[in-house]
């Protein structure tokens, strides 16, 4: 709902920064279509049985507050439930897209729980270098040891890189190690071929050489 009332310009109408102005104001009739215009928004966005509740209602506001405080989840349990899942990180049987893709959503997720500090003193910038070697650090832990070597070395990096770099060379691990796995494979099959070979074709191979 944030995102479809910030691209049509009607955040004011829910955010307190437009109040309902004084019906004798210039500016009355167009705050009442759009506040009309965010209700109707409101009403299609809801099921029947909650419309009925909130029918009568005739500020967007007021309708908003009410289904924020009946319907928002408390911060604690989730943040608590987004802080264990960052504990023990595990690839498993995952491929390393699928396994980044879940953590950054846990990350994100977690990161908008956070509160937003104004600072020009060169502190935000270093809180924020710590929460991304943190970051780096959980993807890199729930990796599978069949990329110690990368992993290790990476660790080496001072200072680490970026977690876009980081999964950005995992992935090109992957990668390499799935062709020398492929590789191995048709060769295997390649050595199979030629010993199941009938004793008589290799005769006439020979009697060909000689």
């Amino acid at each position: 709902m944030h995102v479809a009332l910030s691209v049509k310009n009607k955040l004011a109408f829910i955010d307190e920064t437009l109040p309902k102005p004084a019906a004798t104001d210039s500016t009355f009739v167009a705050w009442n279509r759009g506040n009309n215009v965010v209700i109707s928004w409101l009403y299609n966005s809801v099921s029947k049985d909650i419309i009925t509740s909130i029918l009568f209602a005739t500020i967007a506001k007021e309708i908003w507050d009410d289904l924020k405080t009946r319907f928002s989840r408390k911060n604690g349990p989730r943040i608590f439930q987004l802080r264990r899942q960052l504990m023990s990180p595990q690839q498993g049987s995952n491929d390393v897209s699928t396994y980044y893709t879940k953590l950054k959503s846990i990350w994100e997720e977690l990161a908008g729980y956070k509160p937003n500090f104004q600072c020009t003193c060169g502190g935000l910038q270093s809180l924020q270098e710590h929460t991304q070697s943190e970051y780096v650090m959980s993807f890199l832990m729930g990796l599978n040891d069949s990329f110690s070597q990368i992993r290790g070395q990476i660790l080496l990096s001072d200072p680490l890189p970026s977690i876009g770099n980081v999964f950005s060379l995992i992935l090109q691990e992957e990668a390499q190690k799935e062709i020398a796995i492929t590789h191995s494979s048709n060769d295997s099959e390649h050595m199979a071929f030629i010993v199941n070979q009938p004793k008589t074709l290799f005769e006439k191979r020979s009697k060909l050489l000689n």
